[in-house]
């Protein structure tokens, strides 16, 4: 059996249940793992003070920006290539995987650019305090020219998972997030670098992602064979990869924006709110991240069954795919919500006013994390249907429609408490919005799947 008919068997054949598991298992292992790269910069400059850690949460918007760009092309071609694969369509599957890893580093490096030559006015509108500023420069102006690894890594990712070699992935991740923990204390700490080590080590793991993927793309196990002379312009391939990716890029630009905005209002108490809400993100980030690693395997096999018209077997990836994350996210926002006081404390070296705002931060957020599991499977599922306005909508809630007008009405109205209630409420919002798209969704499915049978 050659390897388009072993990933087709995975993703179209496979009982649902082991398909999500070989698919989303190791993507969500390794999405776990790339979570580290954020904890373990936050665990070891925490122990700097309270304005170095406040300076990594200044610069980790620009983080999500360049996690954007990957998923910009990554994502986006991801579910045009898994609805490919599910036609049968491969030539057209294997121009689309070269044409988007191609552009993402392209367009990465000149943003990048970009980003360097305004880097001090980007922080200050990121939210850098006089007494941040210094401490943002050095870890900013390395973190983000390294950044370029990233964009190739996050595209990578994407395309990898959609044809089914979801432990590729794993070990790319894996590799990187050991290397950082690794010498994030050396660089930090041995070589006495402070936050300009920190970026450095991160720098150095991500290149290692990078050269696993690349390995893999010379060793010939992927299905795509990867070249410039492959990259293809057309309008129907380009259109495919900018409608689900421009959302994909929204949502992440809508991140970076939120995590702007509450530091913009944390800045007015001081540098320990802006790194206490920071920490707080982070752990909530990292739960996250294993959840968007499971719809990553859930994205192409409900892309490649929707494109088969397997209609069955997309219900029911769907239903077992919010079981799984919503008891994932249970037990994780449990844990952050009983242990949060414990767990902000490993983020300072003692500073009371921090481990108070983050505690109470981390508190709410575990509580409305709950949710987050049903809210981002359907989330992923719109987006790998190709149904981009819907999922544009959805996917912009949580971060975006109804984020920003709260984070500007609540600290008004409650001070310091209005910041830490403002993504929770958000999240319960755009939950109930879920379930209301979610029920049109599956009508509009069993129409389809009506006419197909006629």
């Amino acid at each position: 059996m050659d390897k388009r008919n072993k990933k087709s068997e995975l993703l179209g054949s496979l009982p649902v249940p082991k398909a999500l598991l070989a698919m989303g298992l190791p993507a969500m292992i390794g999405m776990m793992i790339n979570a580290v790269y954020n904890l373990a910069d936050a665990y070891f400059v925490g122990g700097l003070g309270t304005s170095q850690m406040a300076a990594i949460a200044v610069a980790f918007p620009l983080g999500q920006v360049i996690v954007g760009l990957g998923l910009l092309f990554g994502n986006g071609a991801a579910s045009y290539i898994s609805r490919l694969l599910g036609n049968n369509d491969n030539e057209t599957a294997d121009k689309t995987a070269s044409t988007a890893l191609y552009s993402s580093v392209f367009v990465g490096a000149a943003i990048i650019i970009v980003v360097v030559i305004f880097l001090k006015p980007v922080l200050k509108v990121l939210g850098a305090t006089e007494s941040i500023m210094p401490y943002a420069l050095t870890y900013t102006g390395i973190y983000i020219v390294s950044s370029i690894f990233n964009v190739f890594n996050v595209t990578m990712n994407n395309i990898v998972t959609s044809e089914g070699a979801a432990k590729t992935t794993m070990c790319a991740l894996l590799a990187g997030a050991v290397l950082n923990i690794i010498l994030d204390p050396i660089f930090i700490y041995c070589f006495k670098l402070g936050v300009a080590g920190a970026a450095v080590a991160t720098g150095i793991s991500q290149l290692v992602s990078t050269m696993v993927y690349l390995r893999y793309i010379h060793s010939k196990k992927s299905i795509f064979s990867f070249s410039i002379k492959k990259c293809c312009f057309s309008n129907e391939i380009i259109y495919e990869i900018l409608k689900i990716g421009i959302p994909t890029l929204t949502f992440q630009l809508l991140t970076s924006v939120s995590i702007s905005l509450t530091n913009m209002q944390a800045k007015l108490y001081g540098d320990y709110a802006i790194a206490a809400m920071g920490a707080a993100a982070r752990i909530i980030s990292m739960g996250s991240l294993v959840v968007f690693g499971f719809t990553k395997g859930f994205q192409p096999i409900a892309g490649y069954s929707y494109g088969a018209k397997k209609y069955e077997r997309l219900n029911e990836a769907v239903k077992v795919s919010i079981i799984l994350t919503t008891l994932f996210c249970t037990l994780y926002g449990s844990a952050a919500a009983i242990f949060s006081e414990e767990i902000i404390s490993q983020f300072t070296k003692g500073d009371i006013q921090m481990i108070a705002v983050g505690q109470r931060a981390l508190l709410f957020n575990g509580i409305s994390f709950i949710l987050f599991g049903f809210y981002t499977v359907y989330s992923s599922l719109f987006l790998a249907l190709g149904k981009a306005g819907d999922g544009f909508i959805l996917g912009s809630c949580r971060q975006g429609i109804c984020f920003i007008p709260i984070i500007f009405i609540l600290p008004e109205i409650f001070g310091i408490n209005g910041i830490i209630y403002a993504q929770p409420v958000s999240d319960i919002l755009s939950a109930v919005l879920a379930a209301i798209m979610a029920l049109n969704l599956h009508k509009n499915i069993m129409t389809e799947k009506s006419s197909f049978s006629l």
